[in-house]
């Protein structure tokens, strides 16, 4: 599940709460309640924004598993490399 920052102008707070990207969350009575956060003395009407963040980076190379090197070190005919 995707995590997004919160800014409260009120309390001028940044939450980090963690939901489905369907939703929108527009109280800090609804961000504090995801987060498990008390509203302390911010009120629960109080808007909030979400914030654009940067995400985490993740290299191409993680997403897939790579081929095995082959043996002689030099590229293999049609790839199989004996297999």
């Amino acid at each position: 599940m995707p995590t997004y920052d919160y800014h409260c102008a009120e309390n001028a707070q940044v939450v980090e709460v963690k939901h489905s990207m369907n939703e929108k969350l527009t109280t800090w009575g609804e961000v504090s309640s995801r987060a498990n956060i008390n509203l302390g003395t911010t009120s629960a009407d109080s808007p909030v924004k979400r914030l654009v963040s940067g995400g985490q980076f993740v290299q191409s190379g993680a997403l897939t598993n790579p081929e095995p090197a082959c043996s002689s070190g030099a590229c293999c005919p049609n790839g199989m490399c004996g297999f």
